[in-house]
């Protein structure tokens, strides 16, 4: 593909700044705001109250939600696996499978595995699967939301594609709200960090109400969306 051409840039910039009564700006300077107060909202909560927040957040967004220990965490993820219809499965290539020890329960589900080197036909799968599998990465509380560093081994289709899906939330994973979430992104980007290609989120079932204000979940996504909370990780 031919590369583009930008035309008459300068002079465009140019008439902006004049008609504005000021010179060009060359760099940007990130202001100092006298008051935050997006950084005093649930400041003072514990990991408890947080937890609260979130499953009230996730119920209200029409999700369900499971609280486990890790070490009943595999049954509880077979429940939920027979609960939601079984495979196919798909899932990210994400170690903490096996930190949590679930590689068994995958094995006999016969989980397929994110796997770059099937290209278009990985989507395929996800595509046809029923359930998808991943861990969140930062989970909000207040808006029962999880956050995904969606990179090549942890596709957003695995969130998007099949029926229905199962997100792990380690308890330690949850903050406040988005503004942690971008303070932590920003500290990576700070310090030189390379940073995933795309950043997803999740607050449960796929909904619209475009039409005539009517809400109808389960639209252009996973119909069912669940949590399942690990509470001593």
């Amino acid at each position: 593909m031919k590369q583009g051409v930008i035309q008459n840039r300068e002079r465009f910039l140019n008439h902006l700044a004049e008609k504005l009564g000021r010179g060009r700006k060359t760099a940007v300077e990130k202001p100092e705001w006298t008051y935050q107060p997006q950084r005093e909202i649930f400041k003072r909560w514990s990991k408890e109250e947080l937890l609260n927040l979130f499953i009230k957040s996730a119920k209200a967004n029409h999700s369900e939600v499971y609280e486990t220990t890790a070490e009943e965490l595999p049954g509880q993820l077979v429940k939920t696996f027979e609960n939601f219809g079984g495979g196919p499965i798909v899932a990210s290539k994400d170690a903490r499978f096996a930190e949590f020890g679930l590689e068994s329960v995958l094995s006999e589900y016969g989980v397929s595995f994110w796997d770059i080197q099937k290209g278009s036909r990985q989507m395929d799968s996800a595509a046809a699967a029923n359930i998808g599998l991943s861990f969140s990465d930062i989970t909000l509380a207040e808006s029962g939301t999880a956050v995904f560093f969606n990179d090549k081994h942890k596709a957003r289709s695995i969130n998007l594609l099949p029926v229905s899906s199962i997100i792990i939330v380690p308890k330690n994973t949850l903050v406040p709200r988005i503004t942690q979430a971008c303070d932590f992104i920003n500290q990576r980007v700070q310090s030189g960090e390379p940073i995933e290609s795309y950043i997803n989120m999740v607050s449960g079932p796929s909904n619209s109400a475009d039409i005539e204000m009517n809400l109808v979940v389960g639209v252009h996504g996973p119909i069912k969306v669940c949590f399942i909370v690990v509470i001593d990780k």
